[in-house]
């Protein structure tokens, strides 16, 4: 009998951890993304952090709580109110869940890996057996300012991520100018990008 009720305890735990309301979620995520938080950083020391972001909104969308909601709300407490870094910083974690999932990583074991901050195995597609990595859209090598900005990470399969350069394409250009709209990019840092070819 004594058993039976510290298994139902453990079962009642878990689901208290993991069931949350958009509140709760979008605390954990907040204490995640703050800029304040992050611009205290060392090189590459935001990548664990996209990956529990990854982790927090999928086991959110699992609980049948709305990211995008989560987002907003962690987004205003971390005091984020130009609009457009809220939006490109909103897009940036929600792509992250999509890129995830496609690659098979928000399996139980893949979960757990990002919840501590770790890279979780690809499952799916050519890039099967790599580690999720954080790639820096605009290469750090270029503007290393960037370094910590979430709306300038993205997940990427280890050997695509080790084979992509420090170029700067069209894809960056516009990134670029959309960061420095936003107040997430110096006007220098825009112009290093625009020069380079």
């Amino acid at each position: 009998m004594r058993v039976a009720v510290t298994i139902a305890a453990v079962f009642a735990s878990a689901f208290v951890l993991l069931g949350g309301t958009v509140e709760e979620y979008a605390a954990k995520v907040a204490s995640l993304i703050d800029p304040a938080k992050l611009r205290t950083l060392g090189p590459r020391a935001a990548n664990p952090r996209v990956q529990k972001v990854t982790y927090w909104l999928a086991t959110a969308r699992a609980e049948r709580v709305s990211p995008s909601k989560v987002a907003d709300v962690a987004l205003k407490s971390v005091g984020m109110t130009n609009a457009l870094a809220a939006q490109l910083t909103k897009a940036a974690m929600l792509r992250n869940i999509t890129i995830a999932e496609r690659l098979g990583c928000l399996d139980s074991e893949g979960l757990a890996e990002m919840r501590k901050g770790n890279a979780a195995t690809v499952r799916k597609g050519p890039y099967a057996g790599d580690q999720l990595s954080v790639d820096h859209i605009i290469p750090r090598a270029v503007v290393p300012e960037l370094d910590h900005v979430i709306a300038n990470l993205e997940l990427m399969p280890q050997r695509m991520n080790s084979r992509k350069n420090a170029s700067v394409g069209a894809r960056q250009r516009d990134l670029a100018t959309k960061l420095r709209s936003a107040g997430l990019l110096s006007e220098a840092g825009l112009l290093d990008i625009i020069r380079r070819r």
